[in-house]
């Protein structure tokens, strides 16, 4: 079992021998243990995932999904995010185990022990790897920072704040009023 004084770099098949009651991320060879979220954490979650999920399945966009799933990305980088959105144009990457690559929309919910990776490590990850979108949701200031993948690089595509309603072209028709996920 690979535990926290192990030297790296770690790989899919060490992330594998993780404990299972334990949530790891694999960052750059890196295992990293995630905190266990807080309910308003859980709360922005849950309301995400109320209203992107039906909207997603009446249009048949594709498939939204709820940590804790594995996105391998590459074999020394393997993360969780809190949400994703995998379009049916690449269903292909849904495989029995996890997600294998990029998906298409990635939502990771701040909190004040995970923001400045989620702005800066994860965002180079997913941007070098071709997430299409990523939204940065911090409840705490009821926000959500959007970037979008614009010839391989991020772009900011809105800032949204509480009462404010997001839209993408992900998702077309899709209106998320944020004073509903806050």
């Amino acid at each position: 079992m690979v535990t926290q004084t192990q030297q790296g770099p770690f790989t899919y098949a060490d992330y594998l021998l993780t404990p299972d009651d334990v949530r790891y991320e694999l960052i750059a060879g890196k295992l990293i243990m995630a905190p266990t979220p807080v309910p308003r954490h859980q709360r922005a979650s849950m309301n995400f995932s109320n209203l992107l999920g039906p909207f997603i399945r009446e249009h048949g966009l594709g498939e939204l999904f709820a940590a804790p799933l594995d996105v391998y990305l590459s074999d020394t980088n393997v993360v969780q995010p809190d949400l994703l959105f995998v379009s049916t144009a690449r269903a292909h990457i849904i495989t029995e185990t996890n997600i294998q690559g990029a998906p298409d929309l990635v939502i990771e919910i701040a909190s004040p022990s995970t923001q400045d990776a989620d702005r800066t490590v994860k965002q180079e990850l997913y941007e070098r790897f071709g997430v299409l979108e990523y939204w940065l949701a911090y409840p705490l200031s009821q926000t959500v920072a959007v970037l979008r993948l614009e010839n391989g690089q991020f772009v900011n595509a809105g800032y949204y704040e509480r009462g404010d309603t997001l839209t993408t072209p992900l998702l077309p028709g899709l209106r998320v009023a944020l004073n509903q996920v806050f």
